[in-house]
């Protein structure tokens, strides 16, 4: 398992997507899945920076693990407790002026990882994302 401790600051995205795909591309990880992998690693990281520790600024910390041709990548902080998928999936059926604002960004996620699961743990949020590598 690889970590990545960094401050939670849309800044700081870059060095968290390259992080992953540094963990991913070391396993041979195909491009497609790489590409919905760091999307969803995008929409949760941009989320923590953007709401966990608002007003403030906290740290978050990233770790990759690969087994058994799948990758578990777990974002933990020590924002507000938030469970982004205790919310009800959008109606996508309705159009774009019928939804209510947010919870695409969280859909997309879980629609494209094969699991995704919240956990608060020892005052902290912890998110992990599992996408097999085939």
């Amino acid at each position: 398992m690889k970590k990545l401790n960094t401050e939670a600051k849309v800044e700081k995205l870059n060095n968290v997507i390259a992080f992953i795909n540094e963990c991913l591309e070391s396993a041979d990880c195909p491009m497609k899945t790489q590409m919905q992998i760091e999307l969803a690693a995008e929409e949760i990281f941009v989320n923590i920076a953007n709401y966990a520790y608002s007003p403030d600024t906290g740290m978050a910390d990233i770790s990759v693990e690969i087994t058994d041709g799948t990758a578990r990548i777990t974002f933990e902080d020590s924002g507000v407790p938030y469970d982004p998928l205790a919310k009800a999936d959008p109606d996508v059926t309705l159009s774009a002026n019928e939804r209510e604002i947010g919870g695409l960004g969280i859909f997309m996620v879980k629609k494209s990882m094969d699991g995704v699961y919240y956990e608060y743990r020892d005052g902290k949020n912890v998110l992990t994302l599992e996408k097999r590598l085939s």
